[in-house]
């Protein structure tokens, strides 16, 4: 959107007709021979002569040649939720966090999970989200924005599927002080639905709270890609 990613495009593709362009950044096998071992600066040539002549909405997303604080002020002015450094020395490793690729925030964003919802007729009113501190999965918020009446129901037929009756939040019951707003305390939890903590969302905000809370949160759509064990609190460069 606006030459930007968009989550919720990507998820109306199906119904809205939209044109999806594909960026290819990396490359695992070539010509049948597997070259994940290889350093990432050759893996990048070789994908660079694979696409060379792709074109339509096939592209190769070329390295950027520019110090680090430029490319973050370039990510903040255009409004990006940041940059992925990678060494290019580095292997790809699958499962595997070696350091050889940082993630780096410029605009608040997280990846949650979600536990659990407030139910509203078919749906939902809001989904009940948090992120994982070693075992524990912590409550963080309520995501009632960002929703379309289709995205509700595809949301909602993921949470059917992995419906369970044990609350797996570490942290719940909250006292009614907890928050602004309603509090989850043991009265309102006896109205909420539990999944098993599986899906995993994207959410846009505007700051933290001194409580470790979500302001003005909103959801951007469903992460397919992250198992929900490795969502953890992403710090904001």
């Amino acid at each position: 959107m606006d030459g930007r990613p968009s989550f919720r495009l990507l998820h109306r593709t199906a119904t809205a007709g939209e044109r999806i362009h594909y960026y290819a950044f990396d490359i695992l096998i070539h010509e049948g021979t597997d070259v994940t071992a290889l350093p990432l600066r050759e893996r990048r040539r070789l994908l660079a002569a694979a696409l060379s002549n792709a074109g339509g909405a096939l592209h190769h997303s070329a390295p950027v040649d520019a110090p680090a604080s430029a490319i973050m002020e370039a990510a903040r002015e255009q409004r990006l939720e940041g940059i992925v450094g990678k060494r290019s020395d580095g292997k790809y490793e699958p499962g595997e966090r070696s350091g050889a690729w940082v993630k780096c925030r410029v605009s608040p964003g997280q990846e949650l999970v979600v536990g659990g919802y407030i139910p509203s007729g078919d749906t939902f009113d809001a989904l009940l989200v948090g992120h994982f501190d070693g075992s524990r999965l912590l409550f963080i918020a309520k995501i009632r924005n960002g929703f379309v009446p289709a995205t509700r129901r595809d949301v909602m037929a993921k949470l059917r599927a992995i419906a369970t009756a044990r609350c797996p939040f570490a942290n719940l019951p909250e006292p009614a002080n907890a928050r602004r707003g309603i509090a989850l305390t043991a009265e309102v939890m006896k109205h909420c639905r539990w999944v098993k903590p599986s899906v995993v969302v994207q959410v846009a905000f505007t700051e933290w709270t001194d409580k470790d809370h979500l302001r003005h949160a909103r959801y951007l759509g469903v992460r397919d890609d992250k198992p929900a064990r490795e969502v953890t609190r992403e710090a904001v460069q």
